[in-house]
């Protein structure tokens, strides 16, 4: 009796031991599927901060590469074509003073504003309104305006005080340097600056806020591939007609269009310049004699042929027609 009774015992502890054992086995198992759920997640969770990391701080390179300029809207444009060497923009060399003494002007996609103001302040406009389609570049115009303001007035301060201390200067004229900004006295000293130069922001080709103005001299300088690959043979057109509306009788207009292959190479900035690209039947090897035949132009000046010391690239034909 005593043996069945020890029996039972070991039995029953045998049981319960089993029992425990198969309770110890799922909660390791389910610990251990716990622990990798929890490494997946924090896996997934590291993934996703490191691409909101990215998306909100891209790196210098990455975000270069994403940035892009469909209009021709350029960042320090006037960088890329004015070297350290140079004291000015060689195309204000071939403009002629009398296209701009005393005369209203318009300057159509002035990017910066840096060639609008130094056209204002050797040549003496009455006036003279820069447009761009970017409204960041309007804002970098007024920027440079009032800077080149600035510096000037400090120069005439600093000529003053040399005066008053004795020091004969004559009759030397200020101007400032379009490469570093330096300032001398300007041919429209006698008229403020801010008086004379504009800027603000305007699609030409759609734009209507200019149909009651009338101007002396327009300007179109590297801009006409642009307006092309974005609007086509039509708003080419558009650009040509409106700016013989615009100009008074005799009025200039000076352009300086980019030759076919600066268009191939910039024809993939957007899905509507490629497209455009495709379609595009008057190069700009026809631009005179559209602007002659069917604008209605009377007479054309090549001014290239005295053009020198342009950067590599920016070589361009300039033509000026009269109406």
């Amino acid at each position: 009796m005593g043996q069945d009774k020890d029996l039972k015992k070991k039995k029953k502890r045998s049981r319960s031991n089993e029992k425990n054992v198969e309770l110890v086995v799922p909660n390791e198992a389910k610990q251990i599927q716990q622990q990798q759920e929890e490494k997946v997640i924090a896996k997934e969770e590291n993934q996703k901060l490191k691409q909101q990391v990215q998306q909100g701080n891209p790196n210098k390179k990455k975000k270069k590469s994403q940035e892009s300029f469909p209009f021709g809207n350029y960042k320090n444009y006037y960088g890329y074509r004015i070297s350290n060497d140079m004291d000015e923009d060689p195309r204000l060399k071939v403009l002629k003073k009398e296209w701009f003494q005393g005369k209203d002007c318009l300057d159509i996609g002035c990017n910066s504003g840096i060639m609008t103001i130094h056209i204002a302040n050797k040549f003496g406009c009455r006036s003279i309104l820069g447009v761009d389609i970017d409204s960041s570049r309007v804002g970098d115009a007024q920027w440079h305006l009032k800077n080149f303001v600035r510096k000037q007035n400090h120069a005439k301060l600093a000529e003053k005080k040399s005066s008053s201390d004795g020091v004969v200067h004559g009759s030397k004229e200020v101007s400032i340097s379009l490469s570093n900004g330096e300032a001398n006295t300007g041919s429209a000293e006698a008229k403020d600056l801010f008086q004379i130069v504009s800027f603000q922001k305007e699609n030409f080709v759609h734009t209507r806020n200019l149909d009651e103005n009338r101007f002396d001299t327009i300007l179109c300088l590297s801009v006409t591939k642009w307006i092309h690959l974005n609007w086509g043979d039509d708003g080419l057109i558009t650009l040509f007609s409106k700016i013989w509306r615009l100009l008074n009788p005799g009025g200039i207009f000076v352009m300086e269009p980019q030759p076919w292959k600066s268009y191939e190479k910039n024809r993939r900035v957007s899905e509507t310049t490629a497209m455009h690209h495709r379609t595009i039947v008057l190069r700009p090897e026809h631009f005179q004699e559209i602007l002659l035949d069917k604008i209605g132009f009377r007479a054309v000046e090549d001014l290239t042929s005295s053009l020198s010391g342009v950067s590599k690239g920016f070589d361009r034909q300039i033509l000026a027609f009269k109406k």
